[in-house]
């Protein structure tokens, strides 16, 4: 027997909650919102309800996501930018979120990841280490001269 339909109010419970627990973008709760079979002025009812309450807010979840990925994924900027878009968070929102991080931790972050992919596959040979660590930085998102510079420097220490 299927459940029967949700109720308005108990629908923006439901996302209060959903909210609440972890920052989530508009494109997330749009989707929840289908989950939940709600549609149309209802649905645009709720998540206008849900930033009115500010349960919901673009420019704190960019922040909050850039700040996560950054410093737990170790992602670089172009990886950051790119999922930012996917959730359809606005330019000004992704620029701003990117201010949050310091020219000299990023920086440092790219060097000590770097180190740490150069050490990791010390035992292959140069030219294969050097394509290890490059696709590695690529992958999570980081400038090519940035990545560059740092294999070149690694490089000139090994010899």
């Amino acid at each position: 027997m299927p459940n029967p339909p949700l109720v308005l109010t108990e629908i923006q419970k439901k996302l209060e909650h959903y909210c609440a627990y972890q920052e989530r973008c508009h494109q997330e709760v749009e989707q929840k919102l289908k989950q939940l079979g709600v549609y149309g002025t209802p649905a645009d009812q709720v998540i206008s309800s849900l930033i009115e309450q500010n349960y919901l807010n673009e420019t704190r979840f960019a922040a909050h996501f850039v700040s996560g990925k950054f410093s737990i994924k170790k992602w670089g900027k172009n990886r950051l930018i790119r999922a930012l878009k996917q959730r359809n968070i606005s330019e000004w929102n992704i620029q701003n979120a990117l201010k949050e991080i310091s020219d000299t931790a990023y920086r440092d972050c790219g060097r000590a990841l770097t180190e740490k992919l150069w050490e990791a596959h010390r035992n292959r040979p140069l030219e294969e280490q050097k394509k290890k660590v490059w696709n590695a930085m690529q992958y999570r998102g980081w400038e090519t001269e940035i990545v560059m510079e740092h294999i070149l420097r690694l490089e000139h220490q090994k010899e």
